[in-house]
């Protein structure tokens, strides 16, 4: 056994060695990226410069490394630090005005229209905002027709032809390739399993789909005709006939103001500011700014809260994270919310496509609970549709965008199977079981009658839940709920006339209804939830701080291995044994 006692203690050396090296590289690494960060300076005739070139989350998310506390992350780019920052950056002596440069922004619609609003009331405070870009989709053109002064490059463009939707189905390809989908769903709208059933869209589905998008359409239009002075029924003729189609025509039809090089444009914003053409433009970034000012604003103090707790992402059974909904995180965040005197009521921001039924009614329950202490409101971002709506169908207000895409009340099961193509491989899967129903849903046999039928009633079990989560909360009858059910979905505008939501506005809007019904005039807002991470385990699921064994391990496999344990223990064992004679291992 000596030799296999030196075998690991040069793994564990090799081990111990390459982790200090690891550690070592990784805590300098980050002393360096953290002294790159400059000290972010607003210097006087100052312009903040909008660009939304990466993926924006309503909240960027705080996040805690257990024993590693200078790992701790409090981003300040999220939707909400840079409506903060425009805010501020209105009553700031150093800022003189906005640059919008989008560059293809990632922002969803709603978001959008949320920074569009911020936009406007920056406007109020007299500064200028200006608009440049060498290429104008037409979410960019969205944010950017609220600027005093739209530019455009000579040789750029601007897409303005309305709004569309594309799905692919795939029915024949999984016959061709015999690698398929097998559905069960309930509701004719509930369409996102649609494209595995057929080869063509439903009539249903062509419905809703044309609904939202002349829903939105309709909001985004009417913006950009009220900030650009013209009428909201001329633009769709403009999106018709493709109006805009080249720099010349955009700005015949008056959706931009001037063509102009990016260098022409700086001589503009140097003279807005008033300086000399050869003087340097000092400008920072909003990113930069939100930081700095979120910064300062975590030194304000109130006594009095009101927690906002961000629900963004898919709804999983499972951890959770900035991005993803888990029940034990979001659980968490609601009962601390609970339980904290110093907040007075709730707001929960919802921006979630759905997922996990199961996660969805644990989140509605604590939030149900929640609400025998203190009010509990709902903000709904982009999308708060299937789970989304579960989980906000209790609060005792709900506000949406007009844009917000919501209900999607349904349910559906999806299964893969790949029969069809082990059967042309010549895979033949078999099984031997104990029981009738022993042997669980296989990839490689077609789904049985009664394997559908246990499925179809649990999604039935499901869907009635749901509906009578959702008839609970908003005061309404099970076949009302069925009329707005079926997994149709609808914009924030349609929801409000049909009872889902209501009330049409934002975060904003939300927390003043929030104060308002605890007498609140001042408060803070403490945002949930953080989430806690072990550097350890999350370094471990990499193969990074692997123990002695699991490099033993990989080094001789999983068998040898535990046969070499098993000499080994053989030789430890002293004295008389109550031991169970014969490994154990039934599959």
């Amino acid at each position: 056994m000596d030799f296999f006692k030196r075998v690991l203690s040069t793994v564990t050396g090799i081990f111990v060695f390459l982790f200090i090296c690891f550690f070592f590289l990784f805590i300098a690494g980050y002393f360096v990226s953290k002294m790159g960060k400059d000290d972010t300076k607003v210097a006087n005739n100052s312009i903040l410069e909008l660009t939304l070139d990466y993926p924006v989350l309503d909240n960027a998310g705080k996040v805690r490394y257990k024993d590693f506390s200078f790992l701790d992350e409090n981003n300040k780019d999220g939707l909400f630090d840079l409506v903060n920052a425009i805010d501020y950056a209105a009553t700031d002596n150093n800022i003189k005005g906005i640059s919008i440069e989008p560059k293809f922004i990632q922002t969803g619609i709603t978001q959008t229209k949320t920074i569009r609003e911020a936009l406007e009331r920056f406007k109020r405070s007299g500064k200028f905002v200006t608009a440049y870009a060498d290429i104008y989709t037409q979410k960019d053109y969205y944010l950017s027709s609220v600027a005093d002064t739209v530019f455009l490059s000579p040789v750029g463009g601007l897409d303005f032809r309305g709004l569309s939707a594309e799905l692919l189905y795939m029915k024949d390809l999984q016959e061709k390739t015999g690698v398929k989908m097998q559905v069960v769903r309930l509701g004719k709208y509930k369409s996102a399993v649609e494209p595995f059933l057929d080869n063509e869209m439903s009539e249903a589905n062509r419905e809703q789909i044309s609904s939202y998008l002349n829903s939105i359409w309709s909001n985004l239009r009417n913006e950009i005709a009220n900030s650009r002075g013209l009428d909201a029924e001329y633009l769709n003729e403009v999106a018709d006939k493709l109006l805009a189609r080249t720099p010349e025509k955009a700005i015949e039809v008056g959706l931009a103001d001037k063509l102009a090089y990016y260098s022409e444009y700086e001589d503009g914003l140097r003279n807005a500011v008033g300086i000399k053409n050869t003087d340097n433009l000092k400008r920072i970034s909003v990113l930069s700014y939100a930081n700095k000012i979120g910064n300062q604003l975590n030194y304000k103090y109130n006594k009095d809260k009101i927690a906002v707790i961000y629900a963004q992402g898919e709804i999983v059974y499972g951890s959770g994270s900035v991005r993803k909904i888990g029940p034990k995180e979001m659980n968490e965040a609601i009962i601390k919310a609970k339980n904290d005197k110093a907040v007075k009521a709730i707001v929960l921001r919802v921006d979630s496509p759905g997922g996990s039924a199961l996660t969805s009614d644990l989140i509605w329950k604590e939030l149900e609970e929640a609400k025998k202490v203190k009010p509990v409101i709902v903000s709904m971002g982009d999308v708060a549709a299937s789970g989304g709506y579960y989980i906000s169908a209790g609060a005792d207000k709900i506000f949406a965008e007009p844009t917000t895409i919501t209900g999607s009340i349904g349910v559906f099961g999806m299964l893969p199977n790949v029969k069809g193509l082990a059967d042309k491989i010549g895979i033949n899967a078999q099984q031997v079981s104990t029981n009738e129903n022993a042997v669980p849903y296989s990839l490689f046999e077609d789904m049985t009658e009664d394997q559908e039928e246990f499925i179809r009633e649990s999604i039935l079990i499901t869907y009635d839940l749901f509906k009578q989560r959702v008839a609970e909360g908003r005061g309404m009858t099970m076949d009302e709920v069925e009329e707005v059910a079926q997994g149709r979905v609808w914009t924030g505008e349609e929801a409000l006339e049909n009872g889902l939501v209501d009330e049409l506005g934002g975060l904003d809007a939300a927390l003043q209804y929030a104060a308002e019904q605890v007498n609140l005039d001042m408060y803070q807002i403490k945002e949930y939830p953080v989430f806690e991470y072990d550097l350890h385990k999350i370094l471990r699921s990499y193969g990074i701080t692997q123990t002695a064994e699991d490099f033993a391990k990989e080094a001789v496999g999983e068998e040898l291995f535990q046969l070499l344990e098993e000499a080994k223990s053989q030789t430890e064992r002293k004295g008389i044994q109550l031991l169970f004679p014969y490994p154990t291992d039934i599959k």
